[in-house]
Order: structure tokens, then C-alpha cells, then sequence
């Protein structure tokens, strides 16, 4: 089959769907490749180096639809290039179903195949198809970057000859892919970060990239605010005042806020509203990943970036994958890639559509003649539900109290039954070893026994070389072997001095790695 990529012609898309090294690859799954002469261009991919990769460079548009097999495209097509497809041609791309009906049905009549990326089913095996992970990836970092260079300071704090900088706060709104890049980099900058989404499940991403996650006291948000595929569903009323009531909050405070909220089908939720932007501070950053759907800030501009009144910058940019054209063409091309792979199983170039496959068939917008949109639901969830635990007890002070005397009380009789059991074993060995055989068999039960003590006391938040139980139990074993040097024969001399000299190895180790790792963490 022969593969061809068009250069986009939506205004200010730079982006392309193949790249020399991805059409390396499908040259390898038995395919031809061709490309509409300057396609890659403003990404970074001269004519030349397509060449060099082997793929044939087609002068015109036209020409290119009618001689390739399958076409890969970045944006929604344009009615003539929807006017081009003919039957049995495969366009890759991303088409907007839900609101694309009559591209839908003409395509169909046609009987074209159309894929779209956007619909690629969130399960684990489709991941490295998942266009709109990889696009929403390079979105949250562009936005921090678009973000900094409108905002006057520095994101991290500073104590210079001149004064002290503060550090920026940055509040990142909705947890998903995008957002938790754009809470990466604001961290990686120095900022402090909060965060916020209706999923609460989300909570622990957040705290482990280093930000704060911001909670509501409400019931609602304790419950799964997660829908199929991993998307937020949307929230009652009550949820939405309270969300609302905790932006307005912390509006003040913010120095930089990126909104990234969407709701599949539907337009963007609008959660920065006009008060929530003239309560902010002049100079402060508002970043609308939204703007295409309408933008979840009620004053951004699609395609625009304006200056309140107040001096706040509302940056309402719709491409900002684009803004990075080269990394998001090689994503993008590579999700491309794995696609066709999919639907080259032989590996000969033909392409075999199954629509048994989660994956083809929910990416599958039409195929055969017929609008195959929606999709039904994948076999595999993305996310398996979580189950319900039921809220714990809260314990009065009497019952917490008895509890641990309980815990106390089954702890102390472990013990005497230890070392009744530990005690009658001796006696039964001492009835019949020589008392030099007992002398050192007392010095390791005890060494034992301690050694156990020291474990089980410690909490595993300090099993660090700088806590090291190791240590511990190495200073027990330097103790028993000198109780023994001089108290036995030449054997438990020597064991007793090899005892001595590996367990201080291991002391003098513990610490000697333990400086090597404060050194690391040192700032100069």
C-alpha cells in the first residue's frame, strides 16, 4: 500500500503526520510512502531529507490523494479533501465526529475508510496510538512556557544582592494528561503548584510531581468523578458552587493559573469566571488549554491573547501542539506509525481492518460504505473501578484507649511465650552440651534476639543508609565476636575475627554511601 501525507492547510498549522524516521518504518512494514512536496517544512523536514529516507515527494495536492492508498493527515479535512477520498482509500487523521456528520456520510458514500485518532479507545494496548495523550502532553509543557513568557518574575524564588524574589504560584486546573505536564514543568521551574480535578483518585499523581493538591469539603468529591476512558464527568450543581466558591479563594493568590478542563461532546466548562480574573493581581497569567472549546475562563478569546482591565494576560491559543512542530510531528507520526502496524498484522502491506479489535473498530468512523460512529464500548475498561470503601469508624478516646491496651496486653503475651518456649529449649540443650558449647550458644541466642528487637522497632521510612538498620544489626554482631575472641578455639577465633572485620565493612559502608548521597543532594 502506498502511504501519503498532505500538507495542512488549515492557517498557522505546522505540524505533519509523517516524518523521515517514521517513514523509515513503514517502508519496513512493507509499505511506499509519499508526501506532498514542502508538507514538512515548518516542522523542521526538508524535501531532501525525505528523500534520503526513500519517499517519494508528489508536486500537488490532487495528485497525491489519487495516488496513494491511505492517506495521514494532522487536521479535520476540508470539504475538497473530503471530495477526494474514493472507494476503498483509508484517511488517518483527526476528524471530530461528534460534530462532523455530513463529512461523516459523505465519506461513507464514497465508501471510504476513515480513522480517526482522537477516537482511539484509553486501554493499555492502545497507548502508543493515543494521538491525543501525545498532543495534550506537549500542550500542559507549552503552556507553563507560553505562561512564563508573559509573566514578569521568575517562577522559582531567589535571595540575590538585590533583594528577595518570591516564587510563583501557579494553580493548574483538571489532572489529566496535559495538566500533569504542565504540573511537571511548573515544578521543574521552581513554582509552587497547586492543583485541582473532580477526580480524587488523581490526588496522588499530583502530591508525587511535587504540588499541592487542593481539596473541597464536600461530599461529592469524595466519590468517583471519573467517567469511561479515564475523562472527568461532569458534576452536579452543588459540586460546581463549591468549586467555584474555592477558585474564588484562592484567585487572589495566583500568580499564574492554566486551565485544561474538558468534558468529551460537550463544551468546555467555564470554572474562571470574570470576578474570579479581576480578583487577581496585575501581572498575573491566565492560560486557556480550552480555548478551542470554548475556554473554561468566561473571558478567553479563541486564538487570541488579551490584557484585562486589571492588567491580567489571558492567553487563549488554540495550537499550541503546532507552537512545538517538530516534537509533535515526531509524536505524532510515531502514533501514526503503530497504527498502521496494527493494520498491517503480515507485515506484507496489505492492510487487514478488523473490526473485531477494540482498537481499529473504536477508532473506526466509517468502513464499507457505512458511518460505523459511535463505536460501542471497548471489552477492556481504561480505568477498572475502584471499589468503594466504607468510611471508617471514628473512635472515641475510650476506644482507641482500649484498643491499644488490647494490642498491648496480645503483644506481652507473644513475648513470655517466646521466651518460655526460648527458655525451656536452653535447658533442654544444656542438659546434655558441654558448658563451652553453651557459653557461645547463649552469646548468638541473645544476639539473635536483640537483633530481631531492632528490626521490628524501626519504622520503614528509616530503612535509609543514613537509619540503617543494617548498621544496627552489625554493631550486635562486632559485639557478640568480641565476646568471643579468646573464649574458644583456634575455629571460633578465626569466625570471630572475619565476624569483626565484615560487619565493620558494612558500618563504614553505610555511612561512606550515606555522605555520597547527602553530597549529591548539596546545593553549591
Amino acid at each position: 500500500m502506498k502511504i501519503g501525507t498532505p500538507r495542512e492547510v488549515l492557517d498557522g498549522e505546522a505540524r505533519v503526520a509523517m516524518t523521515p524516521d517514521s517513514a523509515r518504518q513503514l517502508q519496513k512494514l512493507g509499505h511506499d510512502c509519499a508526501i506532498e512536496t514542502g508538507a514538512g517544512e515548518r516542522a523542521g523536514f526538508s524535501d531532501a531529507a525525505y528523500k534520503e529516507a526513500g519517499v517519494e515527494i508528489i508536486k500537488s495536492p490532487a495528485a497525491l490523494w489519487k495516488a496513494c492508498d491511505v492517506i495521514a493527515k494532522v487536521r479535520v479535512p476540508t470539504d475538497t479533501e473530503v471530495k477526494r477520498l474514493r472507494k476503498g482509500q483509508t484517511l488517518i487523521t483527526f476528524f471530530n465526529p461528534a460534530e462532523n456528520d455530513a463529512q461523516m456520510k459523505q465519506a461513507a458514500d464514497k465508501g471510504a475508510t476513515v480513522i480517526a485518532m482522537e477516537m482511539v479507545p484509553r486501554i493499555s494496548r492502545a497507548q502508543k496510538m493515543d494521538a491525543l495523550s501525545s498532543m495534550a502532553n506537549i500542550a500542559g509543557y507549552r503552556a507553563v512556557i507560553e505562561a512564563g513568557s508573559n509573566f514578569g518574575r521568575f517562577f522559582t524564588g531567589q535571595v540575590t544582592a538585590a533583594g528577595k524574589v518570591p516564587p510563583a504560584k501557579v494553580l493548574v486546573v483538571g489532572a489529566g494528561v496535559a495538566g500533569l505536564a504542565a504540573i511537571g514543568t511548573s515544578t521543574s521551574l521552581g513554582a509552587i503548584t497547586y492543583a485541582f480535578d473532580v477526580r480524587p483518585e488523581v490526588a496522588e499523581q499530583i502530591e508525587s510531581m511535587g504540588a499541592e493538591f487542593v481539596y473541597l469539603d464536600f461530599e461529592e468529591a469524595a466519590q468517583d468523578g471519573a467517567e469511561t476512558g479515564g475523562y472527568a464527568a461532569p458534576s452536579s450543581p452543588e459540586f460546581r458552587e463549591k468549586q467555584l466558591e474555592k477558585f474564588r479563594e484562592l484567585a487572589p493568590e495566583m500568580d499564574i493559573v492554566i486551565t485544561t478542563a474538558l468534558i468529551p461532546g460537550r463544551a468546555a466548562p467555564v470554572l474562571w469566571t470574570r470576578d474570579m480574573v479581576e480578583a487577581m493581581k496585575p501581572g498575573s497569567v491566565i492560560v486557556d488549554l480550552a480555548a478551542e472549546k470554548g475556554g473554561n475562563c468566561e473571558l478567553t478569546e479563541p486564538d487570541e491573547k488579551i490584557v484585562t482591565d486589571n492588567g491580567v494576560t489571558i492567553v487563549g491559543y488554540t495550537d499550541f501542539p503546532s507552537r512545538m512542530a517538530t516534537q509533535s510531528s515526531t509524536l505524532y507520526a510515531t502514533n501514526i506509525r503503530h497504527m498502521l502496524s496494527d493494520l498491517t498484522p503480515e507485515k506484507d502491506g496489505a492492510i487487514v481492518h478488523d473490526m473485531e479489535d477494540d482498537v481499529i473498530r473504536g477508532a473506526t468512523v466509517t468502513h464499507g460504505g457505512e458511518v460505523t460512529y459511535p463505536p460501542p464500548k471497548p471489552k477492556v475498561a481504561a480505568i477498572a473501578a475502584q471499589p468503594k470503601k466504607p468510611a471508617a469508624k471514628e473512635l472515641t478516646p475510650e476506644e482507641r484507649r482500649a484498643q491499644e491496651v488490647a494490642a498491648f496486653k496480645a503483644q506481652t503475651r507473644n513475648q513470655v511465650g517466646m521466651l518460655a518456649i526460648g527458655g525451656g529449649l536452653l535447658l533442654a540443650v544444656g542438659a546434655v552440651a558441654p558448658v563451652s558449647f553453651m557459653q557461645h550458644f547463649i552469646v548468638f541466642v541473645l544476639a539473635v534476639f536483640v537483633g530481631f528487637q531492632v528490626i521490628w522497632g524501626v519504622a520503614h521510612s528509616l530503612h535509609t543508609p543514613l537509619m540503617a538498620v543494617t548498621n544496627g544489626i552489625s554493631s550486635i554482631i562486632i559485639l557478640g565476636a568480641l565476646l568471643q575472641i579468646g573464649s574458644g578455639s583456634w575455629l571460633v577465633l578465626l569466625l570471630a575475627m572475619l565476624s569483626v572485620f565484615m560487619a565493620g565493612i558494612n558500618i563504614f559502608g553505610g555511612f561512606l554511601v550515606t555522605r555520597r548521597m547527602l553530597a549529591m543532594f548539596q546545593k553549591s
